[in-house]
């Protein structure tokens, strides 16, 4: 599972998600998307699923880019125990996406071999998605 290999701060406030992505909205390596129609947080074991998915689904033929990264670490107290004695451990790490985030990328497939890979995928995921498809003059995500 994707995780930082090191971090200066191991445990950060949660935060809040608000607003649209600015960054990573748009498709910049494959000619595929999946973008998030809402905000969320994904969990490290959750992309590794949509990857395998994918990469099931298409026979180890294309390619395949995760554009997302889980830098966030997600802390809990163990069970039964008492109030108090500060923040508990970290227990998994998650990306924090914003709305209209292109997730992963794809291409190497043709475009109904990587709208299945791509629904396969955003089941796997705990926010609603998209598929996009690139623009052939301005390199925007076109939706369909």
């Amino acid at each position: 599972m994707l995780m930082p290999k090191r971090v200066k701060r191991r445990k950060q406030h949660l935060g809040k998600i608000k607003g649209r992505a600015q960054k990573g909205n748009k498709i910049a390596y494959g000619e595929y998307g999946l973008v998030a129609e809402e905000g969320g947080r994904i969990a490290s074991n959750q992309i590794e699923a949509a990857r395998i998915a994918m990469t099931r689904f298409i026979k180890r033929g294309g390619q395949v880019w995760i554009d997302i990264f889980p830098h966030k670490p997600i802390t809990k107290h163990p069970a039964e125990a008492r109030m108090g004695s500060g923040k508990g451990s970290v227990e998994y790490w998650v990306a924090v996406v914003k709305p209209g985030r292109v997730m992963f990328e794809m291409s190497g497939v043709s475009e109904d071999v990587a709208r299945e890979a791509m629904r396969l995928a955003g089941h796997k995921l705990p926010i609603k998605c998209k598929f996009v498809r690139k623009c052939d003059e301005g390199g925007e995500a076109n939706e369909s």
